[in-house]
């Protein structure tokens, strides 16, 4: 007896005579509902990837702002356009399979299925990618991440009111969220992403470690990745690797040193701008970074974009000594080459061993004292002005971070290099310091 018999059909799906009875799934269509159903789960897929609404994320100020919503509803709506086409399409080779069900157009039906499920999954990862980033915003950690947003706009306004040329005001601005893992990441604005799927990115993402967030005095972090987005949109992309080129090379450091440093130029902008935006500790959050084992920290990768870490301290401390803080540089210098005293023989080339103070200080040069076309023929030293005075706005900060009243006006930047100093001066516990960073940011 075969399957398709009425003795392997429920008792109510067939008649006393054992036909099957009307209205039942033994004499429904299947076909016909099939090819139907396919074209109705496209459509109904692609109404789904809708826009985000900024309510849908929250209410309070941690939510994603109106312009970094609008900014991912510009996006999916562009991928949306070839999407609906192929809906439509879809409504279209299903009537026709319905009508004349022959094998060609059924053929033409599924593959055309197939092809438009490609683009259903493309766009819903980018949808994913920004519900779960913006979604964020609702756990306990909102307003964290709303401190850090804050600390990122302060960073690019104080950047944008210092340079000496007019500019078009980047918009939206960078945008923080959370990963677990080791270190820190940023995602320039206008670059194609792979978590996008190669679509274009709309603004700044800034990602930031557990770990950084729940130790706030080690978020020098924040002003790095932020630079490195300030390098793209001030239009310094080719100016800061050509201006360590021409400076390494007049004085005669040669091809293959200058190389190395050219291929350095990001990461070596980013340390250096976050010094001058953040001051002397951010030097001991750039330790706590690269302060690993020997291994690590000596550690030579002729392809690597990153200085080694063992000069990228030398580096800021060279930088610190030319902003008139000389005490400071002794000390973390001598902290630094305490606990690593040099590379041993044979683990990192002799060449660029031999020249880098020479190098060191030509490039801090080339990049912080020396006039930029692009930025009005400021210097970055001008642009982002920091001395004794703004470090002791940091200090006084930091007795007041620590006692839990108000700060007072100091930018929001500024609170990274209070919450080092009350921690190393152990103005209060570490939990205390946490608290009121994250207290008073939020409030701004």
């Amino acid at each position: 007896m075969s399957a398709a018999s009425p003795a392997f059909a429920s008792p109510g799906e067939v008649r006393q005579n054992g036909a099957p009875r009307p209205g039942t799934s033994a004499v429904q269509s299947v076909l016909g509902p099939w090819i139907r159903a396919q074209a109705l789960n496209l459509v109904r897929h692609a109404k789904a990837l809708r826009n985000f609404t900024r309510e849908e994320f929250g209410t309070g100020p941690e939510a994603p702002t109106d312009g970094h919503v609008q900014a991912v509803n510009r996006l999916l709506g562009k991928l949306r356009v070839g999407l609906k086409k192929r809906a439509r399409r879809m409504v279209r080779l299903a009537a026709e399979a319905r009508a004349n069900p022959s094998a060609g157009r059924l053929t033409t039906l599924v593959t055309h299925k197939h092809l438009a499920h490609d683009w259903v999954k493309a766009i819903e990862k980018i949808w994913d990618f920004y519900f779960e980033l913006f979604g964020q915003r609702q756990s306990p950690f909102g307003l964290w991440l709303l401190s850090t947003d804050r600390i990122a706009l302060d960073c690019y306004q104080v950047t944008y009111l210092g340079i000496g040329k007019e500019k078009s005001v980047p918009a939206p601005p960078p945008f923080c969220y959370m990963r677990t893992g080791f270190g820190p990441a940023t995602y320039k604005r206008g670059i194609k992403l792979r978590q996008l799927g190669r679509q274009y990115n709309p603004f700044p993402l800034i990602q930031l470690p557990y770990h950084r967030m729940v130790n706030p005095w080690t978020l020098g972090a924040v002003l790095h990745e932020v630079s490195h987005n300030t390098q793209s949109d001030l239009g310094l992309s080719r100016t800061v690797p050509l201006a360590i080129a021409r400076a390494l090379l007049r004085a005669g450091l040669g091809r293959r040193v200058t190389r190395v440093w050219v291929r350095w130029n990001r990461e070596t902008f980013a340390d250096l701008c976050a010094l001058l935006l953040g001051g002397p500790c951010v030097v001991a959050s750039l330790m706590d970074v690269v302060g690993r084992s020997p291994e690590i920290t000596y550690g030579f990768d002729p392809n690597g974009v990153h200085p080694t870490p063992y000069l990228r301290v030398l580096i800021s401390v060279e930088l610190l000594r030319r902003m008139g803080f000389h005490a400071e540089a002794e000390k973390y210098a001598r902290a630094w080459t305490t606990v690593y005293p040099g590379p041993p023989k044979g683990v990192f080339p002799a060449e660029i061993l031999r020249t880098a103070p020479r190098a060191i200080a030509l490039v801090v040069d080339a990049l912080c004292y020396r006039p930029i076309a692009e930025i009005g023929n400021k210097t970055l030293a001008d642009v982002y002005r920091f001395g004794q005075k703004e470090q002791r706005m940091i200090e006084e900060c930091a007795r007041r971070l620590a006692a839990g009243t108000d700060p007072g006006i100091v930018p929001e930047r500024f609170l990274i290099g209070a919450a080092r100093f009350a921690l190393d001066n152990r103005l209060a516990g570490a939990e205390a310091i946490r608290v009121n960073f994250y207290k008073e940011l939020a409030r701004r």
